[in-house]
């Protein structure tokens, strides 16, 4: 195997693997109330087989497929840009041609397919990203902790004010003033979780979902900011994987497992920990944020980093199987196995469609997941064989290059 063509195949995996990954989270924003996302207290807790699900996928999946996914963005922005420098071509029009499309992709998915995407974010974090491209490793992963350290200050202050005016509301020596201000964010529209209105509303007709979302069109700005602090620095420390040879399978198989047993464990124990404190605090909201915006930021990197050495372990041992290549044939068509998925499982559990919203437990919801894992699986390989892109991959493609481009091999 040539080694241009290991490197893509170790780059397809891992975003075969990050596609599939992010669906076992986004399962829950498909099928439940949001709210569900940050606390089974809110929805989807009910029962022990739930609650077991729900911390399978806090420990191991939260934030970390996306992480990867981001990682990989940033790997593949400096592909792009080298690859547009090399025919001539003017690495900033492509990027940002590329850029302002899947902003536009984005925008549409948000409004009217699915309230939780990420492609704008990515746009966005993507205009930005490009201005470092020129930036050693050591600059980039450095730059990169400085944004997500400005970041967590943020967030830290935010939530751990929060976390500290709760525990003083709530000490049986509370004063009088400090409960009022307590009880006055705690009834604040930013905490209520509206179950029933957000049932309603998804298992409605289509127009009223979509009337519902342009309604409310700054949230979608509003997810940009809260996440960038943390999607920018990821596609930075891609961008310096790429440039090292980390993410391109290059480094020794030695190196990958001294970063694995580095960062795996220690993620994974304090994860741990902190789905512990959220079990103790009964799913409490005001610990369910502070955990998911700041106190889980950093076991986040750690396992995102080093699942992705794992995975470059896994591809290099088992690259030539049947089913890595068909994961691999799913991270080449990953646009379209992302947006794809959002279409059949809204069509599944949206109210338009079957109406099963709100219908099926965390523990049920992963034979959805492990039916669209098969979809996907499936189809790729196939269409590729015969295509040189996934079917939206080609129409992103074209509309960034301003012309049709060839689909068929």
């Amino acid at each position: 195997m040539h080694k241009s063509e290991s490197r893509y195949i170790t780059l397809d995996a891992m975003r075969g693997f990050a596609v599939m990954g992010i669906l076992a989270m986004n399962i829950i924003g498909f099928a439940m109330p949001e709210w569900a996302y940050i606390t089974p207290a809110a929805y989807g807790g009910e029962t022990f087989a739930d609650r077991m699900a729900w911390l399978f996928s806090f420990v191991f999946i939260d934030g970390k497929m996306r992480g990867l996914f981001s990682l990989l963005f940033g790997a593949s922005l400096i592909l792009v840009t080298e690859r547009a420098s090399s025919k001539g071509e003017s690495a900033a029009h492509v990027h940002y041609r590329r850029m302002a499309w899947l902003a536009v992709f984005g925008l549409v998915h948000y409004f009217f397919i699915w309230f939780g995407d990420i492609l704008f974010l990515y746009a966005m974090a993507g205009m930005v990203a490009f201005l470092f491209r020129e930036w050693a490793p050591v600059r980039l992963v450095k730059w990169a902790l400085i944004i997500l350290s400005v970041g967590l200050v943020f967030w830290g202050l935010q939530f751990g004010g929060l976390q500290i005016l709760q525990y003083m509301a709530t000490q049986p020596d509370a004063s009088a003033d400090l409960v009022r201000q307590y009880n006055d964010v705690k009834s604040s529209p930013d905490f209520s979780f509206d179950i029933s209105a957000q049932v309603d509303l998804h298992r409605g007709p289509y127009l009223q979902i979509v009337a519902d979302k342009l309604a409310d069109w700054p949230a979608l700005f509003g997810v940009v900011f809260m996440s960038i602090a943390e999607t920018l620095p990821l596609m930075m420390v891609g961008m310096a994987m790429n440039k090292s040879g980390f993410i391109l399978g290059n480094w020794s198989p030695a190196d990958y497992r001294r970063w694995a047993w580095r960062l795996v464990p220690a993620g994974l124990i304090a994860t741990g920990l902190l789905a512990l404190w959220m079990i103790v605090s009964q799913y409490d909201a005001v610990t369910a944020l502070a955990i998911f915006f700041f106190w889980g930021a950093i076991p986040r990197l750690m396992l995102t980093i080093g699942y992705a050495a794992v995975l470059i372990l896994l591809i290099a041992r088992f690259g030539g199987s049947p089913l890595m290549s068909r994961v691999a044939a799913a991270g080449r068509a990953a646009f379209t196995n992302y947006l794809g998925t959002s279409i059949i499982m809204t069509t599944l559990f949206y109210g338009y469609g079957f109406g099963m919203f709100g219908e099926v437990g965390r523990l049920g919801l992963w034979a959805y997941v492990l039916m669209m894992w098969a979809v996907m699986l499936s189809w790729s390989q196939p269409w590729l064989k015969q295509h040189r892109y996934g079917p939206l991959e080609w129409l992103w493609r074209s509309l960034a290059r301003g012309q049709m481009q060839r689909m068929r091999r």
